[in-house]
């Protein structure tokens, strides 16, 4: 905050609060020139005012809350820039990288200073921490269908993961539903594990400059036809020719990377599964500009132990029947 807005506060703040105390101070004394509990002469409709002192329940009620609100205002942030003799805040401010929030908690620990924020994940990791132990021993495929580890997993899925894949696990544009069994980088408990300790980094070229308009049209005939498309056959014959550029990633066959165990993460391209939609506009957008998903990885965010519960969950979306 700045200096001035920070002025600003403290101007509008203490005046108020001086304020409050002078007009409780004043209405304590009798102004009126008449004896308390006794008419002051002003009546209307039968109905006589008296000169009643203010309840001390109100007045003691009225004054305690001001002392609470300067030790509030004196203990923590609040008035400014003031951070508060307690030395207490919410949480490490500003922080834009895991290893900024590191240095952070590690600083104000030095420090003496109460982060919220922190002390509450302490807290947690002390109670639950055991508790992640106890699952993170056992096989993913045995987790996947234990109804306690099952409400633990939803519960890292829908903090972590559903921004994303959506709170279903169906996922949206640009983000895979996690419950077809149609995987870019395999759907075994040791690939979904490593996808979510470590994270994935897609990177699809764009291919208008080395293609140009008739090649990104030819191309797109080719992969609709991959998945039963009605075509242009010409233009599809054409783009079939230059699909060894693509090959690569997505095999000969354009089933893709779990097809043909390849570590490229690229889609298969003849289920007519689409991740950035299937129209001849969206596969013609992603031929020209390329496409470059990027999943987060949670191995320091939430540990192993979590991860492991987490791979179950994810894994039973897919595997809804018991198989063991």
């Amino acid at each position: 905050m700045s200096s001035f807005w920070s002025a600003w506060i403290i101007i509008l703040t203490i005046p108020v609060l001086v304020g409050c105390v002078l007009l409780l101070t004043w209405n304590l004394k009798n102004h009126v020139g008449v004896p308390e509990d006794e008419t002051t002469g002003h009546e209307v409709d039968g109905i006589s005012e008296i000169n009643n002192p203010l309840p001390k329940w109100w007045t003691i009620m009225f004054f305690a809350t001001i002392v609470w609100g300067v030790f509030y205002l004196a203990a923590y942030p609040g008035l400014g820039n003031y951070k508060g003799f307690l030395n207490w805040t919410s949480s490490n401010q500003g922080i834009k990288s895991l290893e900024e929030s590191r240095q952070a908690v590690e600083r104000a620990r030095e420090q003496g200073l109460h982060v919220q924020l922190d002390q509450e994940n302490l807290k947690a990791d002390e109670v639950y921490g055991p508790v992640f132990q106890q699952f993170a021993q056992r096989d993913v495929l045995d987790l996947a269908y234990d109804a306690d580890a099952l409400k633990i997993g939803q519960r890292l899925f829908l903090q972590n993961c559903a921004l994303c894949h959506g709170s279903d696990a169906r996922g949206q544009r640009g983000y895979p539903n996690l419950t077809d069994n149609d995987w870019l980088y395999g759907g075994t408990p040791e690939k979904i594990k490593e996808t979510l300790l470590y994270g994935r980094k897609a990177a699809m070229p764009g291919w208008e400059a080395a293609l140009g308009d008739q090649g990104i049209r030819e191309m797109t005939a080719y992969v609709l036809q991959l998945s039963g498309r009605a075509v242009n056959q010409r233009d599809a014959e054409a783009g079939q020719a230059k699909f060894g550029m693509c090959a690569a990633c997505h095999g000969a066959d354009g089933r893709g990377s779990v097809a043909h165990n390849l570590p490229f993460g690229a889609p298969n391209l003849t289920n007519n599964i689409w991740l950035y939609g299937g129209s001849v506009e969206a596969i013609d957008e992603t031929l020209r500009k390329g496409r470059y998903g990027v999943m987060p990885a949670f191995k320091q965010t939430l540990g192993e132990d979590k991860v492991h519960i987490l791979t179950a969950y994810v894994y039973r979306l897919s595997n809804p029947d018991d198989l063991r």
